[in-house]
């Protein structure tokens, strides 16, 4: 039901996309804090929601659609609003392509394959790339300047950012690597 707590979490999500956006473009060291505050709280809500479902036994259809819409929405949104006020240089574009080109990909296979009546559940090691992803992201709309907000300013936060990015990335194309050959045998055997 979509007033059930998870969804209301994952819809919460969502909206706090555009806030999101807007504080990582407004560019003061203050408005970076609460973006990656935002981030922060919204990636939090990613744990809670899954974890409400099941414990309350309110796993509903409607959640398991929304859920991964939700994730590579705010993914991609902020991969964009990075990219876009230029906080991530061409050193980081790469992993944020790789980043967005994997999301696609098992969009596209997972859509294949629940056609074929199939589930691609989530390996632990997709769960440590969405950690570190996580946390690469909110470093960087944080960068050096929110940093300095709360005296954090000794630390290199926008290069913990980029080797945080660069680490999820090649989580990414692993992970990626086994969505893929995964999708490939269960697609050769329903042509078979």
């Amino acid at each position: 039901m979509l007033t059930d707590l998870p969804n209301l979490l994952t819809l919460g999500r969502i909206a706090a996309i555009p806030l999101l956006v807007a504080f990582a473009d407004w560019g003061t060291p203050l408005a970076d804090l609460v973006a990656c505050a935002i981030f922060a709280v919204a990636g939090i809500t990613d744990y809670f929601d899954g974890k409400l479902a099941r414990d309350r036994a309110q796993i509903s259809d409607l959640g398991r659609m929304l859920d991964p819409i939700a994730d590579k929405l705010l993914v991609g949104a902020t991969l964009m609003v990075l990219v876009g006020t230029h906080r991530l240089g061409p050193a980081g574009l790469f992993p944020a392509i790789v980043i967005m080109l994997r999301e696609i990909l098992v969009s596209g296979l997972r859509e294949y394959l629940a056609g074929l009546r199939v589930s691609m559940p989530v390996t632990k090691l997709a769960k440590w790339k969405t950690g570190f992803q996580m946390a690469a992201l909110g470093t960087l709309l944080a960068g050096d300047t929110g940093a300095a907000v709360i005296w954090l300013d000794v630390l290199p936060v926008a290069m913990i950012g980029a080797l945080l990015l660069w680490t999820a990335a090649l989580l990414t194309l692993i992970t990626g690597w086994d969505y893929l050959r995964a999708g490939l045998r269960h697609a050769v055997r329903s042509n078979v």
